[in-house]
This record gives C-alpha cells, sequence and structure tokens, in this order.
C-alpha cells in the first residue's frame, strides 16, 4: 500500500502548477492534502478516476482544510476531533481502514511571535487525546503538516530559528510527547541524514528550495505496532507545486 501527504498550498492554485500530474502519476493508493483553502464544490475532481474524495473545509472560505483521496475501500470516516473550539479550521480527518486507522492533519501554526502558541498546546493535547482514543481499537498512522521541526537535523539554520514558530522550546517538546507516546517518526526509520525538507520559504523567491534552506514540517507518524510494515518513506523534493512537496511512505 502506497500513501502520500502534502501540504498544497491552496488545491485550486497548485492543481495547475503539478499537483494534477502528481496525482495522476504517483500511484498512491491513498493521498492526503492539506491546506486545500476549499470547498468540495470549488474543485472538480471529477476527472481523477478511481479516489474518493473525503473533505474537511473550514468554515473560512479560502482557508485551511484536508482532503483524503482513496483508492482503498474503507470502514468510516470522521471530520475534526469533536471538540468545537478545534473544529472550525477542517484540520484533522479519520479514516479507518480494516487493519489501522489514518489521520490527515494540518497542526496549526502558533504565527509570528508565537501569538497563537498557547492555543497550538491546546490543540496538540486535544490531537494526542484522539490518537490515544483511536489506538484502543487499532493501530494508528498520521500524516501531515505538523508545523513543528523536531530536531535540530529537521531544519537548515536551527541557532537563528529557536524561538520561532515551528521551532520554539514549547513546540518541540510537545512534539516530543508523540514519540513518548509510542510513536514512531517513520522518514527517520529510513534516513538519518541532514539535509532532508519538505518546506522551503518563498519570500526569497526560489532561492530557499533551490540552497535547499529548508524546514522538515511534514510527517509519517506511526504506531509501534506498524513498525514491521514500514517498508518505506521518501520525501519528494523533486515535486513542486507547493511551497511543501510530497512525503511518501509504502506499507506492506
Amino acid at each position: 500500500m502506497k500513501l502520500s501527504t502534502w501540504n498544497v498550498n491552496g488545491i485550486r492554485s497548485a492543481m495547475d502548477k503539478g499537483l494534477r500530474d502528481y496525482l495522476k502519476s504517483s500511484e498512491a493508493d491513498v493521498v492526503c492534502l492539506q491546506e486545500t483553502k476549499a470547498q468540495p464544490d470549488q474543485c472538480d475532481l471529477s476527472w481523477l478516476e478511481g479516489y474518493t474524495a473525503i473533505w474537511n473545509s473550514a468554515e473560512k472560505k479560502g482557508y485551511s482544510g484536508t482532503l483524503v483521496l482513496t483508492r482503498v475501500p474503507i470502514l468510516g470516516q470522521s471530520a475534526g476531533l469533536g471538540i468545537a473550539e478545534h473544529d472550525r479550521e477542517g484540520r484533522v480527518i479519520t479514516v479507518e481502514f480494516p487493519e489501522f486507522h489514518l489521520v490527515n492533519v494540518y497542526t496549526p501554526n502558533s504565527q509570528a511571535e508565537l501569538a497563537r502558541l498557547s492555543y497550538r498546546m491546546n490543540w496538540d493535547e486535544a490531537f494526542r487525546q484522539h490518537l490515544k482514543a483511536l489506538e484502543e481499537t487499532k493501530p494508528v498512522l498520521v500524516c501531515g503538516d505538523l508545523n513543528c521541526a523536531h530536531k535540530e537535523i529537521d531544519l537548515a539554520n536551527p541557532k537563528s530559528n529557536r524561538k520561532n514558530p515551528g521551532f520554539s522550546d514549547e513546540e518541540r517538546a510537545s512534539f516530543d510527547r508523540y514519540m513518548e507516546n509510542g510513536m514512531v517518526d517513520v522518514f527517520r526509520e529510513f534516513d538519518p541524514n541532514p539535509g532532508r525538507y519538505t518546506w522551503w520559504t518563498m519570500r526569497t523567491g526560489g532561492a530557499a528550495r533551490e540552497k535547499n534552506i529548508g524546514w522538515r514540517l511534514d510527517y509519517w507518524l506511526a504506531s509501534q505496532a506498524l513498525r514491521p510494515r514500514l517498508a518505506s518513506c521518501t520525501i519528494r523534493s523533486d515535486v513542486y507545486g507547493s511551497d511543501h512537496c510530497p512525503v511518501e511512505t509504502e506499507f506492506v
């Protein structure tokens, strides 16, 4: 089973920049997209044969949002965390397969000067509780933009970014708790090397990506029970269409 995650930073704008070609050629059984910034009726996917689309759009149009595309039959689905405070922005989709739950997530950004850090910490805790509840029935596979570079190896300039959104001490400590709760960082199971990033700022045009000055913000996390079945995990930095790139994993 091949699965892919990608923050597309606007599904409509990404479509003609590489997303359509990727969806046609990736051969993924499941594709999880974040930051779709669209309602279902604003995006025609009728050309994408064989996939079922599961949307969770934000109440605010043109903002946030997640989407799961699957050509594998599912047992069930749910949107959000079941907490009104956290479910207005379309950030979570949970899909049940026979052997595991798949959770597609777009974690809130802490924003400039960590203005939304307190909310982010509350969100992280609520999300972990969601995963814990799911694990009571079957293992969990999590993917998406978690808006955190976990370790210094996960961004090009850790010293100058230490207190910035996505690399604050608080966010990194919060990310530690996924590991403490038994989750596996799937990519690091296969690749321990530096320079592996999934997001590059566009403030410098395309220079940051050309020079590979980036951050690893997009992840696959897995319950320990799934560890023996993980076959690969690849950052597709060769795929364009967004300021992020896809991350693919294979599961046997």
